[in-house]
C-alpha cells in the first residue's frame, strides 16, 4: 500500500497543472487514504509518509486551481 500511495501522490502533484484538478482531488484522496494504511508496515513507513503527505497536498492544490479557474469564469461572467 505505500507504494501505491507514493505513485498515486506523485501522479496527483502532477494533475492539477495539466487542468485536472478534480481529478487530483479524487486520486489525493485515495493517496491519503493508502498511505494511512501503508504507514502500519514498519519496513516501508517512509514512502507511505511520503505518498500520504503528497497526496495531502495535492488535495490542497487541486483544490485552490478548481477555487481560481470558477473565481476567474465568475469574473468573466459579471464582465458580460
Amino acid at each position: 500500500m505505500a507504494v501505491t500511495s507514493l505513485v498515486l501522490g506523485i501522479c496527483s502533484l502532477v494533475f492539477p497543472f495539466i487542468g485536472l484538478g478534480w481529478l487530483s482531488c479524487a486520486v489525493g484522496i485515495v493517496g491519503t487514504i493508502l498511505g494511512a494504511l501503508g504507514r502500519k508496515n514498519l519496513e516501508k513507513k517512509g514512502m507511505a509518509t511520503a505518498g500520504m503527505v503528497m497526496s495531502i497536498i495535492s488535495v490542497a492544490l487541486g483544490l485552490i486551481m478548481w477555487l481560481a479557474c470558477a473565481a476567474c469564469i465568475g469574473g468573466i461572467a459579471s464582465l458580460a
